[in-house]
């Protein structure tokens, strides 16, 4: 049977039978009622065999996708039936010699997209004439080109991608483009906004990496309104900067544009999820303009000349400590070729005793030790303590309050470029793009602490 004379596209074994049972098919438009009493009123949605055979899977009027596991279903009435062929509109975009020209690198993720109904997934929208059919008010702003580096998901980006994607930045600046936008899965895009701060250095123009938290076919996507506030940055914000623009408050007010070097991702599913760490956002975004919330940042100057360098090895690697961690973990990286370890450290760069004679191996075969600390908040300060102090004579050096991550980004990058010890370590410690800073304001540290009377009270006047 092909697929499209199957009525149960994608289904097996229980779901299956009880479809069946019941006389649904693929693309009905159901009552579906649980056990419990609970009405449900969509599309049945075809499946991926990839998928278990316990579930039915709805599409509901709001938009979001629900599964019933097959013990759980009641009763099912066919209300319709309706083959869905759904595809946003692609016209042609617009130019206009007024506006300036940016440029859209695409990576993967789904800063734009339609839903396949042949399968529930979402599937990014790129081109122009797709990005105008769905996102219209682009036009408004700027000459848009695309250019789809590659499609992966933002787990899969490395090295080799972000030497890529660094030197298609350099061509597109010289080329003439007035500000560059990156779609990027949102997992790890502080990654390759930190990496991208070293590998591409005096830009002239904006470089903001967007993405999306919630996908398009959501009503509560973050989408579109991050692509515009991302396409408006390019073409007209000042900070020549790699940036990461996105939701600022869980609510659709505006967007917060960050220094690629101090940015983190740090909720799983809330829309403001990044958060400039030890140090305050560059710049509001909004449909009205912009607000910079700094004035230390690079200004956009197209005279200026960008250098794209792409040197990088990638033997590095993060190891987070905690309790109890045995020094093997030191030994098996050496021997395996690790030339840069970025520890993770506790209070202000702390590993315990045991692991004193693993590093000491370690720094003796030259391989490159650097602390921060997994606090994020906060330096490391190593000479507080005698075990700081010792671990400094051990020869791990700390890298004040460079974020783990940003430190794993800059010690491959700087590796690329030397293998000896005291110019590694020099370069390590000298700022290029704000990831090490002299101190951090007063307003730079936040953590809302739910139940205490100061907070409840904020969090009532504010909550949207």
């Amino acid at each position: 049977m092909t697929d499209a004379a199957d009525p149960l596209k994608g289904y097996r074994g229980r779901a299956r039978a009880k479809l069946s049972e019941l006389g649904m098919r693929v693309w009905s438009d159901v009552r579906l009622v649980n056990t419990a009493g609970s009405v449900f009123e969509g599309v049945v949605l075809p499946r991926s065999g990839n998928f278990d055979d316990l579930h039915v899977v709805l599409k509901l009027k709001t938009g979001y996708n629900v599964g019933v596991h097959v013990d759980r279903i009641a009763s099912m009435e066919e209300l319709g039936y309706k083959e869905a062929h759904y595809k946003i509109p692609e016209k042609a975009f617009p130019v206009s010699p007024e506006l300036p020209s940016v440029t859209l690198l695409g990576t993967g993720g789904t800063i734009a997209s339609r839903l396949d109904y042949r399968t529930g997934a979402v599937i990014p929208a790129f081109t122009p004439g797709e990005l105008y059919g769905a996102v219209p008010e682009l036009a408004d702003i700027c000459n848009l080109t695309t250019r789809k580096i590659f499609g992966v998901f933002s787990e899969n980006m490395s090295w080799p991608q972000y030497a890529e994607l660094a030197d298609n930045i350099g061509r597109e600046i010289a080329g003439g483009a007035d500000g560059i936008v990156i779609g990027h899965g949102t997992d790890t895009m502080g990654h390759t906004a930190a990496v991208l701060s070293f590998m591409v250095q005096g830009s002239p123009v904006p470089i903001v990496i967007v993405g999306s938290q919630r996908s398009s076919d959501r009503p509560s996507s973050d989408a579109a309104l991050n692509l515009i506030h991302a396409v408006r940055t390019a073409a007209f914000g000042d900070i020549a900067e790699v940036q990461i623009c996105m939701f600022g408050p869980t609510s659709d007010r505006y967007g917060l544009l960050h220094r690629g070097t101090r940015c983190r991702k740090m909720h799983s599913s809330y829309r403001s999820t990044f958060r400039t760490v030890g140090d305050i956002p560059l710049c509001i975004v909004s449909r009205d303009g912009f607000q910079p919330l700094t004035d230390d940042y690079r200004r956009r100057n197209r005279s200026r000349q960008v250098v794209v360098d792409t040197a990088h090895d990638d033997r590095v690697t993060i190891l987070y400590y905690y309790p109890g961690m045995k020094p093997d973990l030191v030994d098996a990286l050496v021997e395996k070729g690790y030339r840069g370890i970025v520890i993770a450290g506790t209070g202000l760069g702390h590993v315990n005793q045991p692991l004193y004679p693993a590093l000491e191996r370690a720094v003796a075969a030259g391989v490159h030790i650097v602390m921060t600390v997994q606090t994020l908040w906060g330096f490391a300060q190593m000479y507080v303590y005698e075990t700081g102090r010792d671990l400094m004579d051990i020869g791990v050096v700390p890298l004040d309050n460079m974020l783990p991550e940003t430190a794993l980004m800059k010690l491959g990058w700087v590796l690329g470029h030397t293998d000896d010890h005291e110019r590694v370590m020099a370069m390590m410690r000298a700022p290029i793009s704000h990831e090490i800073t002299e101190r951090e304001p007063h307003n730079g540290y936040l953590i809302l602490q739910g139940g205490l009377p100061e907070t409840e009270e904020f969090v009532k006047s504010h909550w949207k």
